[in-house]
Parts: C-alpha cells; sequence; structure tokens
C-alpha cells in the first residue's frame, strides 16, 4: 500500500522499532537473570504480538479482559493484578493466570482457599498468590501516575502487614513511571527498609513497572548491575519486572493533516484531524507535549508558532505551541510522534469523533492495515 496515499488521521506502528526495544529488553532480562513481562495497560495492540512471541513475552493483567488478550494472542497466563477481585470473577482469574497479585491482606483471606483447592486439582498449572505492598518511596511528580502519593488505595504498607501470611509466595510493587534505575534504586533502598525481614521467605518479587529501559540515555548497564545485586543478596527471589512503556517507546507515531487555522488574540490555532482528547489523552492528563516531527526543535516566537487544536468540541482539546520554518496551511501534514505506547489503548470516541485507522509497517517496508473504524463501531459502543 501507498502510505502517502492514505487518509489521515491514522496511527503507524514500525516492526523494527518494535524489534530494537525488543531485543534490547532481552538483552536486560538475559543479562540480568530476571523475568521481564509486557503491560497491557500500555499496549494491547494484538495484532503485533507474533513478534512479541517470538521474544516469548508474557504479559501482567489488571482485568479479565486483559489476562483473556493473554492466554489468547501471547498463548501464555497471565500475572494478574487487580485491586479488588469479586465472587463474580475470581474463578476467571484463577484459570487465565500463573500469579495472582492481591491488594490487600483481606483479599487474600477471603480467596486463598479457593486457589489452594485449584492448585491441588491442578497441581502443573497451579496459581502462585502475591500480596501488593506500598514502600512509601514517590519519585514520580505527577499525582496521577503515583502510585506511592499518600493516602493510595494501592498496596500494604509494613506497619500493617504484621507476620507473613501462610500460603503467600511473593511481592508486588509498583513506585516508578517512565522513570531511571537510578530512581529504582532509591525505592529498594526503602524496600529493604521497610519489607526486608519478610523478602528470605519469599520465592518471588515482582517490581512492577516504570522501567523505561528503551529511552536514550537510560543507565541500561547500571540496571543490570543493581538487579544482580539485588538477586545475589536474595537468591531465593525470582526477579520480575513488568514495564508498559519500555516495550513500544518510541514505536510509532500518529499522522494527521491541518484542516483550518485560527486567531484569536495573537494565538494562531492549526485545528486538525486529529483529537488531543480522544486520540492523545496523555497529552491532557500528564500533560505533556509531544514532538512533532516537522516542526522546529524549540519554540521561536520569530517563526510562525501555532497552538495545535484538536477536532473535538472539548474547549482544552489543545496543546501548544510549534514553531515552523514556514506557515502552515490546509493539508499540511503533522506528525505526532511516540503515540502507540499508552496512546492507543486510552483512546475513546467522545463527541462521536472517527476513531484513526491503525497501521503497522513491518520490517520490509510493507504497511499493512490493521484496523479501520466506521460509524458502527461508534454506534455499537451503545448498544
Amino acid at each position: 500500500m501507498e502510505i502517502n496515499n492514505y487518509p489521515t488521521p491514522y496511527y503507524i506502528v514500525y516492526e523494527d522499532r518494535l524489534r530494537r526495544n525488543l531485543e534490547l529488553i532481552q538483552y536486560v532480562k538475559q543479562s540480568a537473570g530476571v523475568e521481564i513481562i509486557m503491560a497491557f495497560k500500555a499496549n494491547a495492540l494484538w495484532k503485533t504480538f507474533s513478534v512479541f512471541r517470538e521474544y516469548g513475552v508474557k504479559s501482567t493483567a489488571s482485568s479479565l479482559n486483559e489476562m483473556q488478550l493473554a492466554n489468547d494472542e501471547l498463548h501464555t497466563k497471565a500475572h494478574t493484578y487487580c485491586p479488588v477481585y469479586t465472587d463474580a470473577t475470581i474463578d476467571k482469574f484463577i484459570a487465565g493466570s500463573s500469579h495472582i497479585t492481591f491488594n490487600s491482606i483481606k483479599q487474600f483471606d477471603r480467596f486463598k482457599s479457593k486457589i489452594a483447592e485449584y492448585n491441588q486439582l491442578n497441581p502443573k498449572g497451579s496459581v502462585s498468590c502475591g500480596l501488593r505492598i506500598n514502600p512509601m518511596c514517590s519519585v514520580v511528580d505527577t499525582d496521577i501516575y503515583n502510585p506511592c502519593s499518600p493516602g493510595s488505595r494501592f498496596g500494604v504498607l509494613a506497619d500493617d502487614l504484621g507476620e507473613l501470611p501462610e500460603g503467600l509466595d511473593g511481592f508486588h510493587f509498583h513506585a516508578l513511571c517512565e522513570s531511571s534505575s537510578y530512581d529504582l534504586e532509591k525505592v529498594l533502598i526503602a524496600l529493604e527498609e521497610q519489607f526486608g525481614k519478610y523478602l528470605p521467605n519469599l520465592k518471588w518479587l515482582n517490581m512492577g513497572g516504570g522501567h523505561l529501559m528503551t529511552r536514550e540515555g537510560y543507565d541500561v548497564e547500571h540496571l543490570i548491575k543493581l538487579l544482580q545485586n539485588f538477586k545475589n543478596k536474595y537468591p531465593n527471589l525470582n526477579i520480575i519486572l513488568e514495564p508498559g512503556s519500555a516495550f513500544t517507546w518510541r514505536t510509532g507515531d500518529l499522522k494527521s493533516k491541518v484542516v483550518d487555522i485560527v486567531s484569536n488574540n495573537g494565538i494562531h490555532t492549526a485545528i486538525i484531524d486529529a483529537s488531543f482528547a480522544c486520540h492523545m489523552p496523555d497529552c491532557l492528563e500528564m500533560p505533556y507535549k509531544p514532538i512533532v516531527s516537522e516542526a522546529m526543535n524549540e519554540v521561536d516566537c520569530a517563526k510562525p508558532t501555532y497552538r495545535m487544536g484538536g477536532n473535538s468540541c472539548l474547549s482544552g482539546d489543545f496543546v501548544g505551541d510549534w514553531s515552523f520554518e514556514h506557515e502552515l496551511k490546509e493539508g499540511d501534514v503533522i506528525t505526532f510522534e511516540d503515540m502507540n505506547h499508552y496512546t492507543t489503548v486510552k483512546t475513546h470516541m467522545f463527541n462521536g469523533i472517527q476513531h484513526p485507522a491503525l497501521l503497522y509497517q513491518h520490517k520490509n517496508g510493507e504497511v499493512e492495515i490493521l484496523r479501520e473504524f466506521t460509524y458502527e463501531d461508534y454506534k455499537n459502543r451503545m448498544d
């Protein structure tokens, strides 16, 4: 397919970039002797999972749908953590999971006998139970993404744990967000100070997500050494990391076009045929300003400078500013870089805005249409 003739907006994911990230993650996994699994909350584009299966990637899940996707498309059981399990869901979680982490001791006590019964009947496919703990070490600046902020609903505090409950095999913590290995080092210090006495009696430790090891400038060798040292200290532990962004960091873009330009009080807004609210929600939630390939590296008010406005009726559906060498005009292509992780999974159809198509460029350059969206997709969501 000739990509230049394909109508915008569309997401495009690149196989060669996926493989680049997978190769690095594989290197860390083998060098450090740890397990690194993928978080579906950052990437659920299952039509690309054939590449991930080549590298033996497993996944974490936080819902029945994510767990089922792991079973169906990665052909593995999931490492499951859910803030709460219910009588209506627990049996399905048990059947589709290799590990189940509970958010509270109360939840573990409620369902531990059911898991024990399942394990007796299925010794080869038994489920390992874990408890989410909260080391209360905050290295995340944005509160909405900080699971260790004061009053957090996630995980058990050290003061509330007491004796290690019988039947628990592991701990799970999550304290990072697009963070460095040096941030992880701080968290591990807090972990040992608060929970160190329990670690020799466990089988595994899940260090959660937020390990952005594929970002340029990340100190990969420091991460490997940090994990090796921790494993040497606790040789009984199987160490698990479950990054989200790292697997699909800088592996896909969102292509759009300028459809109008408006001005108000000296501010020029290029309205595009995509929406920040619908198609790039983290730009508003984080918030952050994505890289635009066609724009200058820095804002220069001596050059034509624009906000980018989305095509929904939400007043705040805009991000800015970007400067360009030339004035923008209708039909100009705007490429928002790095719009795969935590983007395609969070999109929605507010305002009935047409959802961008999903395209995949194979390593040989061939472009495949993974999915196109129609009115029926919008209508059937409300059926």
